[in-house]
């Protein structure tokens, strides 16, 4: 399950530079062959096979949540565990090399005055400020996407298939990459193109205004997303008639969602993982979920599933998530005020601009705002996890299926690490952890007194 608002890749990139550096976790051993593995053979890693128990195991469950939970935990293999640890850390370690990446594209535009000469060629080619801005931003995202390719291809397709989590062949893979490409070089140039006309008319304020308008264009994302970009990568079709329409409806009309239907899609042609969302903001409201989660778990399960999901909406994480996320741009962008004026200072001869309203100044600012990101890790994860534990709660209280909660939060450990320690849950997971999860679950039954 994941949060109902999106936020930026890069974001999450950078969450985890100070993470990996604070812990100084070891590289797993267990990550290292897959480096030479096959990777079309999905049988690197055997699928999560947890033993199946009735209503009956259920009702001898200790009252206890504590043990309780530990008697849903028991449940996992260890071998499955240790595999499923071993994915969850190594993918620190992973994030840490992104943020590197991104950080050594900065550096590489900046010297040599790369980046001011691209500035200078999109002034030539562009008859208007927003056009050159925006053919700035279009190949600056086209270099750092190429750049970015041989560890996304890794991460992406050839250790997903040594984990046996991805479904598919290289020329889907492939094809998505291209897709995404072209998505984010579009994006990029719009919305560069918006900030630097912000940051030019704002002048000193320029991160006052350029917040709000980082602001618009997250609120902007949620709309179009699941309308124009999702689909771009699978198909979604209504639901057929059935126990789990009927049952999700049942929930989203209890609760005031305003929508009536619900959408599969076939994220099956690219993972084995189960997920549902409500997107969009106010009317615009689509619930989805994938196939996964239809063909993996039972109608309990979906139920718990999709009753956290409508918690997202009815609860308004959505307003709220660009509210404080707006709060943390706020924040970065006078960091970035503060700190590219002393850089500017020193090196801005050198690099050939010395202006933030200057388009080729953008690697400096995604750097310097990237700096910001590592020291706010913990604020950013924070603002996640607070908003899942408040849906799992409302989706409780709604579904009313403790067990199908947890035997979901089981099968999430496929690719969550189950159990970590607490100051690793709280600086690296933006969910909370399956014992974290299954624990509230069994409170909740000890509390109601349900089997």
């Amino acid at each position: 399950m994941q949060a109902s608002a999106s936020v930026p890749a890069c974001w999450r990139r950078i969450a985890f530079l100070l993470c990996a550096v604070l812990i100084g976790a070891p590289l797993r051993a267990a990550e290292l062959p897959l480096l030479h593995s096959h990777a079309g053979d999905a049988s690197v890693r055997a699928p999560l096979v947890i033993v199946a128990v009735d209503d009956a195991w259920r009702a001898a469950l200790p009252r206890d949540a504590k043990l309780a939970t530990q008697a849903y935990l028991d449940r996992l293999p260890k071998e499955a565990v240790q595999r499923s640890n071993d994915y969850d850390e190594g993918g620190y370690w992973l994030q840490l090399w992104e943020v590197l990446i991104v950080l050594a594209i900065a550096g590489l535009l900046l010297q040599g005055r790369r980046s001011a000469r691209l500035r200078d060629w999109a002034q030539r080619v562009g008859r208007y400020a927003l056009l050159r801005d925006g053919l700035y931003g279009g190949v600056y995202g086209m270099v750092a996407g190429l750049l970015m390719l041989p560890l996304n291809f890794y991460q992406g397709y050839w250790r997903e298939h040594g984990y046996g989590m991805s479904t598919q062949d290289q020329a889907d893979w492939w094809l998505d990459w291209a897709v995404g490409l072209g998505v984010e070089v579009v994006g990029t140039m719009l919305a560069v193109a918006l900030l630097y006309a912000v940051f030019r008319r704002a002048g000193e304020r320029w991160w006052l205004w350029g917040a709000a308008a980082c602001s618009a264009l997250l609120a902007l994302m949620l709309l179009v997303s699941p309308v124009l970009i999702d689909p771009l990568f699978n198909t979604y079709k209504p639901l057929e008639p059935g126990p789990v329409r009927s049952a999700v409806l049942t929930m989203a009309h209890a609760t005031g969602v305003p929508a009536d239907e619900v959408y599969a899609f076939d994220a099956s042609r690219q993972t084995k993982r189960v997920s549902a969302n409500v997107s969009g903001l106010g009317s615009t409201a689509a619930i989805r979920l994938n196939d996964n989660l239809l063909s993996r778990t039972s109608l309990p399960e979906i139920r718990a599933v999709m009753a956290h999901e409508l918690g997202h909406y009815v609860l308004n994480h959505g307003p709220k998530m660009l509210m404080q996320f707006g709060l943390l741009i706020l924040f970065g962008l006078l960091f970035c005020h503060w700190a590219m004026r002393r850089l500017f200072a020193r090196y801005g001869a050198r690099w050939g601009t010395q202006s933030v309203a200057d388009v080729a100044s953008l690697p400096l600012l995604t750097a310097v705002f990237s700096v910001f990101m590592l020291a706010a890790t913990p604020v950013f994860n924070t603002i996640i996890r607070t908003q899942e534990i408040e849906a799992d709660r409302f989706g409780l209280n709604l579904a009313r299926e403790p067990h199908g909660f947890a035997e979901v939060m089981l099968k999430l450990s496929d690719y969550r690490k189950p159990d970590p320690g607490a100051v690793e849950e709280f600086m690296f997971f933006h969910h909370p952890s399956a014992r974290h999860r299954i624990h509230d679950s069994m409170r909740w039954r000890e509390a109601m007194g349900t089997p």
